[in-house]
Parts: C-alpha cells; sequence; structure tokens
C-alpha cells in the first residue's frame, strides 16, 4: 500500500469519525462507497489507534454513550406512538 494511500483512507476514516460512525460501519462504508478493501481501512485504523489511543478511547466512549441515548429515545418514542394509536383506537369505539 503507497503512502498516498494511507493518506487517502486516513482522511475518509476522519471523515466517518465526523460521523460517529463505528469502526465496523466505517469498514462497511469504505468498502461500499469507495471501494477500499476491509483490510486497508482496518490497517489505517488500527494505526490511528495506536497513535491516538486517549482520542479512539474517548470517541468510544462518547460514541456508546449517544448510541444508548439514541436507543432509549426511540424505544420512548416508539412506546409513545403506540399509546397514541391505542389512545385513537379506543375513541373511534
Amino acid at each position: 500500500m503507497e503512502s498516498g494511500d494511507c493518506v487517502k483512507v486516513q482522511h475518509l476514516i476522519e471523515k466517518c469519525l465526523i460521523f460517529h460512525m463505528t469502526k465496523e460501519e466505517c469498514i462497511e462504508a469504505l468498502s461500499k462507497h469507495a471501494n477500499i478493501k476491509s483490510v486497508i481501512t482496518v490497517t489505517v485504523w488500527n494505526e490511528l489507534e495506536k497513535e491516538n489511543r486517549e482520542f479512539f478511547e474517548a470517541y468510544a466512549k462518547s460514541n456508546n454513550k449517544n448510541r444508548a441515548i439514541e436507543a432509549k429515545a426511540e424505544a420512548e418514542a416508539s412506546t409513545m406512538i403506540q399509546n397514541l394509536l391505542l389512545d385513537h383506537d379506543h375513541t373511534k369505539k
């Protein structure tokens, strides 16, 4: 893998990080949309993790917290919609 290729993949990974993507999501996105082999993305990601361990630890914690909040909000929204539908059905009768 050439140095220029590593830099290109690094920049794409950084874009994935901006969108709060997990490592797996990034690997899939770069494979699908940029035709970059998974092994290349994994290699570059792992090197970035080694060089910036504290950043990636904080990133993972933040991402996990955000995903938990999103899951809770989604569950609450689903429950609220179900309750609205039940209330609507009861008022129709």
